[in-house]
């Protein structure tokens, strides 16, 4: 199972990069993600993040994204929420260097285990309001993800402390309007690989690299990141 985490996270790199023979970018992004169980069947989702610009030069995103799950049985659930995007511009002469994009978002995600990694697929549905700097734009994306978690412990046990690794990618597709956007289906990939610490049942603490493609109309941007990232259950 390692062998297929670390063969599968290499041949997406090899992917991204091999699409990618324009501009490059090295950032920071801090991710903060929280879910609040209310009772059996419904709860609370919080997702927060703050990106960098390129070279680490101040501050580029901030997103805020709540959510209200339903949880359909242990190993699925689905979640409705809202997004805002603030994207800081640190360019001279222009109006506004502040634009915002809101979203609705729907997803479902479902859980399993393949012993001995824990697996998780999220698919996810957006309807984007772009503020840019000339008109507005509506369109629809279509995201899936998929997480796989190996615990570093005795994998006979539950596992509700120590260390991991984790590997995930996550795919985008425009459905709607895309001739708005880049002028294709196929939006971005971000392919990740991490290594973590349960703290306990409710407390994960993560630190990773994430390749990042953008499939962009006129020039495609390979982003560099370096991820620090809280997951919190409650």
């Amino acid at each position: 199972m390692k062998q297929f985490i670390c063969t599968s996270f290499l041949f997406f790199l090899a992917i991204t990069s091999g699409f990618s023979q324009t501009a490059k970018q090295n950032t920071g992004w801090f991710l903060f993600l929280n879910s609040t169980r209310i009772n059996d069947k419904w709860g609370l989702h919080l997702d927060v993040q703050l990106r960098s610009a390129d070279k680490w030069d101040g501050a580029r995103n901030f997103l805020f994204r709540p959510g209200a799950t339903y949880y359909i049985n242990k190993s699925s659930n689905a979640t409705v929420g809202y997004l805002l995007v603030d994207t800081y511009l640190n360019t001279d002469g222009l109006a506004k260097n502040t634009l915002s994009e809101h979203r609705i978002w729907e997803q479902y995600i479902l859980t399993h285990k393949i012993q001995p990694v824990y697996a998780q697929h999220r698919f996810r549905l957006e309807q984007r309001f772009i503020e840019t700097a000339g008109a507005d734009v509506f369109s629809q994306r279509l995201r899936y993800f998929f997480r796989f978690v190996l615990p570093l412990t005795d994998t006979k046990q539950p596992f509700v402390k120590g260390p991991f690794v984790a590997l995930q990618n996550e795919l985008f597709f425009n459905i709607q309007n895309n001739d708005k956007l880049n002028g294709e289906v196929f939006d971005q990939n971000r392919a990740y690989g991490a290594v973590g610490y349960r703290l306990n049942k409710k407390i994960d603490l993560e630190a990773g690299y994430l390749n990042q493609f953008v499939n962009g109309r006129v020039n495609n941007t390979l982003n560099n990141v370096v991820q620090l990232a809280v997951y919190t259950r409650f």
